[in-house]
């Protein structure tokens, strides 16, 4: 019989008791949690989420009770019999590809698969011609082959007209030489390459003889799919150097390859030939409409890392919000009662400053993915990559400057909700360590969060100069109307002291005007180095993804048709949270543009305070609303019903793996483990 474990028996403190501290925080509020979910995703998007997360639960594959215990070689081997699992489900239950990325996202263990789920399937699409397409769609749909994108390297990164890899045509084979010159252009950081994919989608200068000499120059980069293994094998040629970079912050089961070329040969029809071709008879090059097509898949990577930011922010305020207001920590100092309850953790206002304008900032980010969704499947539907430049311009500098800001709101936020939560945001039942770590990524990846900012402030430069050419010109965009507007009013700035949402919005579109005509002249007029200028490049970005982040909150609010009074009164409150509380952080920027008056600014903190207390009863139910399930927050601290001690104590006294063994800590004795001769088996692992 087994020995009885006297903890089962214990239960937390009655004032500890957090299912009915989080009962009694949903009945604060008369927010309709399932109308507002259906408005931030969709009807179809929840159906799919339960209907794939119904498969997914009884899986024993996906539990995560073990995972944060095993090495990095584990961690691989586990993530591909979960893509396996996963693909797997998908016949079974004759998924489409929207169902596969769901199962992926509520897993929330990135998998070898990744990369061909993603970017090679998105390059391949954008990328080929209609017969090349016809070959390999099916092949990629069924998994026939496993894809990777090999753009970045080791020398570059953002600069994918810097990067090394070359492909040179050879007029009498007709075939391209793909090579490595140097130990920079190993191709860097690729997931899936690593270990995985039998393809790869390699970015390298397309070299090409030229004029009666014959030297080689380089037409730019473009897209060549290239077989990196033997699909039988699963080795490659030996042409071919290509492995794992080894340990990484996070995404601990993603391969994230080195590849280099030595002189290996691929066929003329490798080339992907949507935009650009090489005759095999003549070796005649056939340049692209637009030169910017080869950036496709990396603005459709930016586009989709801002969608995904909202969802990454969302988590970490869940677990932040539902832990604390259910933790406890003091009494009110000015209750007259010296025997009162002690507070919720979250009604203190230095806790409230921190999370509460997160909250706000994952509806801003859900607005702005949206915009950005649309603006992308704007531009694919009017086949903007091939002709329509300035709607493509404005799609590569819309994903640069809020790929930038996004990322930057995810990652620093998720930090903020952990420091915010106290002790207890240190274990690992806050279900955010490996997010954390994972996000920690997406700052850099796709281009760095600072350097990528010259895009968007380029983009505004541009602008500015076509408006100062041509005042009275056509307006291309939101972007063109505010800057003609800011150059016929530009002597008398609004000085705003009234704050309604609709001067809130303009007040963050005349800054952004103010500083991209400010810059304009330093650059145009003073002849000021852009070195010296970056600084004030990257806040004049920042002011134009976050003018977005507003103005698309203050349209979505315009147009909403939301039944509650209450979640439409609370969105507003949100709303203007978020812009206020950005505002009153920039303050010195909306003085010196003369967006909003002085005294104005003075009341934003009183403001912000205010606004926060209106907010408040209702925080539990809108993160509700953000429809996370427990499979995947694996969050002690953040599960919906609130049992976060109980939870706790389980993982650590059931579920740790070290508690199950008894180790011999006498400095005398080699024995690490009782019984077990292991102490010369761990040096040899070293």
């Amino acid at each position: 019989m087994a020995k009885k474990d006297f903890t089962d028996d214990l239960r937390p403190h009655p004032d500890a008791d957090g299912a009915k501290k989080l009962a009694s925080e949903r009945s604060r509020s008369s927010i309709d949690t399932d109308e507002l979910a259906n408005h931030v995703f969709g009807s179809a998007y929840l159906e799919r989420q339960q209907r794939v997360l119904t498969a997914l639960e009884p899986e024993k594959i996906f539990s995560k009770a073990n995972q944060a215990n095993l090495s990095r070689p584990d961690r691989y081997k586990l993530g591909l019999a979960r893509g396996k699992r996963m693909r797997q489900l998908m016949d079974k239950h004759g998924w489409d590809e929207a169902d596969i990325l769901m199962a992926e996202y509520l897993i929330d263990d990135l998998q070898p698969y990744h990369l061909h789920l993603s970017l090679f399937n998105s390059a391949m699409r954008e990328q080929c011609s209609d017969d090349q397409r016809a070959y390999w769609t099916p092949k990629i749909e069924s998994w026939e082959i496993i894809g990777a994108y090999a753009q970045t390297e080791l020398g570059h990164g953002s600069n994918v007209r810097g990067l090394e890899c070359q492909a040179t045509w050879d007029q009498k084979t007709k075939e391209f030489v793909i090579h490595s010159p140097t130990l920079t252009a190993s191709k860097w950081w690729n997931g899936t390459l690593g270990r995985t994919a039998t393809h790869a989608v390699v970015v390298a200068q397309l070299m090409l003889p030229h004029g009666p000499s014959g030297k080689l120059v380089s037409y730019g980069p473009r897209p060549f799919i290239v077989q990196v293994r033997d699909k039988k094998t699963h080795q490659p040629p030996e042409s071919i150097a290509v492995g794992d970079i080894g340990p990484k912050y996070g995404y601990a089961p993603m391969d994230n390859a080195y590849c280099l070329f030595d002189h290996h040969r691929v066929p003329h029809s490798a080339l992907l030939s949507r935009y650009a071709s090489v005759d095999p008879d003549t070796g005649a090059y056939t340049k692209p409409t637009n030169p910017a097509s080869v950036y496709g898949s990396l603005t459709r990577g930016r586009s989709v890392i801002v969608m995904n930011a909202r969802l990454v922010l969302a988590r970490a305020v869940t677990v932040a919000i539902r832990y604390l207001a259910i933790r406890r920590q003091f009494r009110d100092r000015d209750d007259a009662n010296p025997e009162g309850p002690e507070c919720a953790v979250l009604d203190y206002s230095t806790v409230q400053i921190r999370v509460l304008p997160l909250l706000a900032a994952t509806f801003a980010l859900h607005y702005s993915g949206e915009a950005m969704r649309e603006l992308y499947e704007r531009t694919r539907s009017t086949n903007a990559l091939d002709g329509d430049q300035a709607q493509l311009a404005e799609l590569h500098s819309t994903s640069a400057g809020l790929k930038s800001l996004a990322t930057d709101l995810a990652a620093n936020g998720i930090e903020t909700c952990r420091r915010a939560m106290g002790g207890h945001g240190f274990g690992g039942g806050t279900g955010l360590i490996q997010p954390n770590a994972d996000y920690l990524s997406k700052p850099t990846v796709e281009g760095d969060n600072w350097m990528i900012t010259q895009q968007a402030a380029r983009y505004l430069l541009n602008r500015v100069e076509d408006v100062k050419k041509s005042p009275a010109g056509e307006s291309r965009s939101r972007t063109d109307d505010n800057l003609r507007d800011y150059h016929a009013r530009a002597s008398t700035p609004p000085k705003s002291r009234q704050l309604s949402d609709e001067t809130i919005a303009a007040a963050f579109e005349w800054r952004v005007s103010f500083f991209a005509f400010e810059a304009h002249r330093a650059r145009y007029i003073q002849k000021k180095s852009w070195n010296s200028m970056l600084i004030d490049l990257y806040k004049l970005s920042r002011a134009y993804a976050q003018s977005m982040l507003v103005g698309n909150f203050y349209l979505a609010m315009r147009r909403s048709t939301l039944s509650c009074s209450t979640t439409t009164e609370v969105l507003g409150d949100l709303y203007r949270l978020f812009a206020l509380n950005t505002m009153d952080a920039e303050a010195r920027e909306f003085q010196k543009s003369g967006a909003v008056a002085a005294e104005v600014l003075d009341t934003l903190p009183e403001q912000v305070l205010h606004l926060m207390q209106k907010v408040r009863p209702h925080v539990v139910k809108l993160v509700d609303s953000f429809a996370l399930p427990d499979f995947m927050l694996d969050s002690a601290l953040g599960r919906y019903d609130g049992r976060v001690y109980e939870d706790l104590f389980n993982r650590a006294h059931r579920l740790n793996p070290l508690n199950r063994l008894t180790f011999n800590p006498d400095y005398r004795s080699d024995e690490i483990v009782m019984g077990a001769k292991d102490g010369a088996d761990m040096l040899a692992k070293l």
